[in-house]
């Protein structure tokens, strides 16, 4: 049933070699792909080698200098192909992204969209790939800045989104003449390998060459070759913070260029004036969605003592009301985490927060019956503590969420939102304005994204996302992210018949 569901997107057979003609994949074990949602296989990958890996960078280095070459707005037009190609593939591949991660069918198909929206967005970057006119000092000479590709970028993508944020890097990188090189999560295989495919047959309708885009496959020690191999010029990196940690130190140490988007510890302030229906939507998709497996999921609930009651009471309402089940099913709000280790960070989070003091609003544990027979599904929980209480202080990937008393002004509020190590993304639920404009100041939210009347989740392709402290400090996606990717230069042209130097310094022969 799923090589016939996603045969459109996945080559047969269900096993993946060296080598589909368009792109590799590896010499290396097998590795299966099990669904979170019902434990059934998939099918498998080879993982990479080091000889395959040598095999994708000497391709990649081929290429680049073809690709490099072609203007951009060529460039543009291969991703718009792409992006029409996904598409026609929409339901398919957000089929696959929730089967093999477990996300809601619906979150599924708002991951593809999100792919075919950075398409899009690229296509028309690549036609603005603006630089600056600048006023030389000196007589008869004019200065202005350019950017250039980089050169190969590295990918390394997490389980949770397993193809939007490869295809934020890869759409804007490829418009910016590079070529890419992606290591998928090893958790979500074949989304891996679908997108690849799909990609590699815009590539080869185009007569270029493979190299342009390549994956490779395996555990963090592929990772790490890409972040020691000093043919990555840029590595893009998705994940934990203790991931990125180890990426960055990596990387810095051959002076390489890292874009870093990690762990978040989300909080959503909840003033006296606050739209308490609204709050409690964005509050409980923010806290569920995907499972609470999102990076910008809401893990903290930051309520004024006036209207603490009724949000909490509010709440544990609308957590009854959950359905929690196979993802693909549109009934159920909340599927499954995606495998067994998941799962034990869940019950360890909620016994240390029941050792630290906190105390559980509802009901707690693993779901059991046939429906629930891969064991991944888990009860979304809430949880009264302090903020300073170190699981509190800690992501979990997991759905708990935790609700926060603060009793003066909304300074004390933004100061308990910004008191963990973490910066990702922030909102404040008021319809005050004041409150409002306080919170977006230099002396609010702390986070790389701050939202005022919406959730913390739900980012837009059009604005720059990434995080501060902790979370990375990278931007991906819309804005000017697409100069993380090119290399600046300024330069200046003489065109007279002197050569004057600069701040008027004298040296004559």
């Amino acid at each position: 049933m799923i090589s016939k569901e996603f045969k459109s997107i996945l080559p047969e057979p269900q096993s993946f070699g060296t080598s589909t003609g368009l792109s590799w994949f590896g010499n290396g074990e097998s590795l299966h792909s099990y669904s979170p949602v019902d434990d059934e296989s998939i099918g498998q990958v080879t993982t990479s080698l080091w000889d395959d890996y040598e095999t994708v960078l000497a391709t990649a280095e081929s290429a680049k200098r073809i690709w490099a070459d072609v203007p951009a707005p060529k460039r543009g037009e291969i991703v718009r192909q792409f992006g029409d190609k996904l598409r026609k593939h929409k339901e398919e591949l957000g089929k696959l992204v929730s089967y093999e991660m477990g996300k809601s069918y619906q979150e599924g198909l708002g991951e593809v969209q999100e792919m075919i929206d950075i398409c899009d967005f690229a296509v028309g970057q690549s036609r603005q790939l603006y630089g600056f006119t600048l006023h030389s000092e000196r007589p008869a000479h004019r200065m202005y800045e350019q950017y250039h590709p980089l050169g190969i970028v590295g990918i390394i993508s997490a389980f949770n989104f397993p193809v939007a944020v490869w295809a934020w890097n890869a759409a804007l990188a490829l418009v910016c003449g590079n070529v890419i090189v992606w290591k998928g999560s090893e958790k979500t295989p074949l989304c891996t390998v679908a997108c690849q495919r799909i990609l590699a047959q815009v590539l080869h309708e185009n007569k270029l060459p493979d190299g342009i885009s390549a994956i490779v496959t395996g555990n963090s020690a592929v990772g790490q070759w890409l972040a020691n191999d000093k043919r990555i010029s840029l590595l893009s990196a998705t994940g934990s913070t203790k991931m990125g940690k180890s990426v960055a130190t990596t990387v810095a140490a051959r002076l390489g260029k890292v874009l870093l988007e990690l762990g978040g510890n989300n909080a959503i302030i909840v003033t006296p004036h606050a739209d308490l229906k609204m709050t409690i939507i964005g509050a409980v998709f923010g806290a569920v969605g995907t499972a609470g497996q999102r990076c910008t999921s809401t893990r903290r609930l930051i309520v004024h003592e006036d209207i603490y009651e009724r949000v909490k009471n509010g709440l544990v309402a609308a957590y009854g009301q959950l359905r929690i089940g196979d993802p693909l099913n549109s009934h159920h709000h909340m599927g499954p985490l995606i495998d067994q280790d998941a799962v034990q960070h869940y019950l360890t989070a909620i016994e240390q927060i029941k050792q630290q003091g906190g105390t559980l609003l509802v009901e707690e544990g693993v779901l059991t019956g046939e429906d629930y027979a891969s064991g991944c599904y888990v009860k979304p929980v809430i949880a009264e503590v302090e903020n300073h209480l170190p699981i509190v202080q800690t992501e979990t990937f997991a759905p708990i969420l935790y609700l926060i008393k603060y009793t003066g002004e909304v300074a004390e509020a933004i100061a308990i939102q910004n008191d963990v190590a973490q910066g990702l993304s922030s909102a404040i639920m008021t319809t005050n304005l004041r409150e409002a404009e306080r919170y977006l100041s230099h002396n609010g939210s702390d986070c790389g994204i701050a939202n005022v009347n919406i959730g913390t989740s739900g980012a837009e392709i059009g604005g720059a996302f990434g995080g501060e402290k902790e979370s990375g400090g990278g931007r991906e996606s819309g804005s000017d992210a697409w100069k993380a990717y090119m290399r600046r230069q300024t330069n200046t042209i003489n065109y007279s018949d002197s050569i004057p130097l600069a701040q008027g310094i004298k040296f004559d022969l």
